[in-house]
């Protein structure tokens, strides 16, 4: 099964300084039919202007991903941390029994970023910020683990969930496969170009809905970026 979620039919607002598309229900935009995939509680495509950013708030009990697609995103917690993720590199924030925290865009130009949130598995843990570098071109024609729930994916961010943040780079032509186990979610989205998942065209943007498929099959109709959930 796979439903895809065409772009132009997201939830969302424009703040002006932020233009967020909704994946799934949050804040002001609300559809009872799309809460969630499994535990995958929120996927927004943010635009953020120059200079601005999401000011200090709280968070708890969610594993909190930032995929930079342009620009880069500073961060800044009631941890002590500090840091400043760039296009391609993935933040994770384990939000635990509590953080405070900002993003800002300090770049001269509009900064776009996935944010997912993905339902831990444990509650209550003392929270946790990590940042890495992950080149596009390590990904070329391939899956990589960019955040992981499993302790064998040792070169991914630590999170704590039953789910595994991917990403890949393909050129027009090339494929991927994905092997997604029984009873699992997961959800797609190519950050730039279009490709067919399982035969189904998926265009930039837009998101596909996916279970019950035992292997993802993803070939690049154009040059394409993709990130994907893969979650219990």
């Amino acid at each position: 099964m796979i439903e895809r979620r065409p772009f132009s039919k997201l939830g969302g607002a424009d703040h002006g300084w932020l233009d967020a598309k909704h994946h799934f229900s949050f804040a002001g935009y609300h559809d009872p039919a799309r809460m969630g995939w499994g535990p995958i509680r929120v996927w927004n495509d943010d635009t953020i202007a120059a200079g601005t950013g999401f000011p200090p708030h709280p968070h708890a009990d969610m594993e909190i991903v930032t995929y930079v697609r342009e620009g880069a995103i500073t961060h800044q917690d009631s941890l002590g941390n500090l840091g400043r993720t760039e296009a391609g590199d993935v933040q994770v924030m384990s939000a635990g029994s509590g953080v405070r925290h900002s993003e800002y865009n300090r770049e001269p130009g509009p900064t776009t970023i996935f944010q997912i949130w993905i339902e831990p598995t444990t509650h209550g843990a003392a929270p946790a910020w990590g940042a890495k570098p992950f080149p596009r071109g390590e990904r070329s024609g391939r899956f990589v683990t960019l955040a992981s729930g499993f302790a064998d994916d040792g070169d991914a961010l630590p999170i704590r969930a039953d789910a595994r943040v991917l990403g890949a780079t393909l050129k027009a032509g090339e494929t991927a496969e994905y092997r997604l186990g029984e009873g699992r979610h997961a959800y797609l989205v190519p950050a730039k170009g279009c490709v067919a998942v399982n035969d189904v065209r998926v265009d930039a943007r837009d998101g596909a809905a996916i279970a019950e498929e035992d292997v993802l099959r993803v070939t690049a109709v154009n040059d394409a970026e993709i990130v994907l959930v893969d979650a219990a």
